[in-house]
């Protein structure tokens, strides 16, 4: 997880830094004065070498110094994020939940009634959901019960009506995916030897199903499972400036829309960790599982 997430501060870095312009070249369409932008230069100095730049940033990084942000009157970082991030989790959290009651379901609903109207009807439904864009199905949704059926507020009021539409439209991206890759993945195990050797002993359809169907075929799912839950609980960035969530999501691109390079760097690396240890997740879970892989470790 070390070497990755080094790696991954210093691409961000790199890429940060290569971008035309300061973050104090202007504001509200109108130019800053030199004198005023090398101050600022100065001020959280930017008018250092880059190398000497980025060897502070990793020093303070070890310590978990993210430093002020530019744009948020010198603000912590960290209280920052502290802020946005709760309110990025529960939607994450829910939608995760979303994905995994109806994703999981409809997958083996589909690999066992394959090429029947509930393969059919479920594969619809799970190409629907992973084709249409995310930001159009959010808009849609805004449409139709904030505006055409008023029962749900457009504009934040961080009350749990506001949770419904963004956990929703998250949960059903990642439960169409899921459900796909849960159906083939369970109709190459029906194909297996071990499964045609388990009925022709006569195990019982239920028992062959749960013990040996799903529990193998659930591996490729879990290996996404990690990842996803990461990616949901830290935010996204449209769906976030859609509905207006005060999110760690919106504040990435805000901050990238303003180069405040202290909550960039932190924002991408508050990322990053949570993807890493998603991974490790998914190598634990491994384990319990399928114990073949459980006596390798």
């Amino acid at each position: 997880m070390i070497p990755v997430i080094w790696l991954i501060a210093t691409i961000t870095f790199i890429l940060m830094h290569s971008t035309p312009g300061s973050p104090f070249q202007a504001r509200a369409g109108e130019k800053t004065p030199p004198g005023l932008e090398a101050s600022f230069n100065r001020k959280y100095g930017l008018d250092k070498p880059l190398y000497q730049q980025y060897f502070i940033f990793l020093g303070n990084a070890v310590q978990f110094d993210w430093g002020v942000s530019f744009m948020q009157s010198d603000r912590p970082v960290t209280e920052i994020i502290r802020e946005g991030f709760p309110y990025s989790a529960r939607i994450g959290v829910i939608a995760f939940i979303i994905a995994i009651v109806v994703g999981v379901p409809l997958g083996i609903i589909a690999a066992l009634k394959q090429n029947t109207w509930v393969d059919y009807l479920s594969l619809f439904i799970a190409t629907a959901g992973y084709t249409i864009p995310s930001f159009v199905l959010a808009i849609f949704l805004l449409l139709l019960f904030g505006v055409r059926y008023p029962i749900l507020p457009i504009i934040w009021e961080d009350s749990w009506k506001n949770y419904v539409l963004p956990s929703a439209v998250l949960g059903f991206a990642s439960a169409a995916f899921i459900a796909r890759l849960t159906r083939s993945s369970m109709l190459e195990i029906v194909r297996q030897d071990y499964v045609r050797t388990a009925r022709a002993k006569g195990l019982r359809n239920n028992t062959v199903t749960i013990r040996h169907i799903v529990r193998n075929g659930l591996i490729p799912v879990v290996t996404i499972m990690g990842p996803a839950l990461a990616a949901l609980v830290t935010g996204t960035l449209i769906i976030e400036r859609v509905f207006t969530i005060p999110g760690i999501g919106g504040l990435y691109f805000e901050a990238i829309s303003r180069r405040d390079y202290p909550l960039i760097m932190a924002t991408t690396l508050f990322y990053a960790f949570f993807i890493a240890v998603g991974n490790l997740m998914v190598d634990v879970v491994y384990g319990f599982v399928d114990p073949r892989i459980r006596s390798n470790y």
